[in-house]
């Protein structure tokens, strides 16, 4: 699916009967595409399979069978287009921090504002990462590279440290390359090495060690 679609195809997944019917019924007025339940782990990503949708809603814990979070894992080795929010009460650091590693490309909690959920929808719709730097930085608190994150600037080059700073503002990549006067292409490789050399799992978390060291006061990452 491409993220140029006007109404993404929707699949939410959630273990509660109630909570997937009265998500759907606040989605279904706001210009979204076909949206798909599912209940399970397992189905939802037999349905992932079957029908690539664009977004996947998945919850946390789901009851029998697998949860959400290996759900999520084997969503993302199917190689498909499929990008995955998840949208639970959950907000422990180790829940945030699998559900990255797995692949998410969002975290959302449920007691958000709708208003805030259809932001993440769309940011991850453009290419872009959709979890709060709160939960983010929550999870990597406990996290060996947060610890080293004083040492960026003498890890990466002068380049990758203007790229990091403007991931950190949430630019994407072309974003990043008309400001920096260089291909997409090239932005691209930088984020890849830059996040290579910081050994975290994508560009969410080297923006959030970027914004860590921009509030303890370095001039420079």
């Amino acid at each position: 699916m491409s993220s140029d679609n006007v109404s993404p195809t929707i699949l939410i997944v959630d273990d509660h009967q109630l909570a997937r019917e009265g998500l759907r019924a606040v989605l279904a007025g706001d210009g979204f595409g076909e949206i798909h339940l599912a209940s399970t782990g397992e189905e939802a990503v037999e349905m992932v399979r079957d029908i690539e949708p664009d977004i996947v809603l998945m919850d946390v814990r789901l009851g029998d069978g697998i949860d959400g979070l290996e759900a999520t894992r084997q969503i993302a080795s199917l190689g498909l287009s499929t990008k995955v929010i998840m949208l639970t009460l959950h907000d422990m650091p180790g829940y945030v921090r699998t559900a990255l590693s797995a692949g998410a490309a969002g975290y959302v909690l449920k007691d958000t504002e709708i208003g805030d959920l259809r932001s993440a929808i769309s940011q991850v719709m453009e290419g872009r990462s959709a979890v709060p730097l709160d939960l983010v930085s929550a999870a990597m608190s406990s996290d060996p590279v947060s610890a080293a994150s004083g040492e960026l600037g003498k890890i990466l080059t002068v380049r990758e440290q203007e790229v990091v700073e403007h991931v950190a503002e949430g630019l994407t990549n072309k974003e990043i390359a008309r400001k920096l006067e260089i291909s997409p292409a090239t932005v691209k490789v930088h984020v890849e090495r830059l996040i290579s050399k910081l050994g975290v799992a994508d560009r969410t978390q080297a923006a959030v060690l970027a914004t860590k060291l921009k509030s303890s006061g370095s001039d420079r990452v």
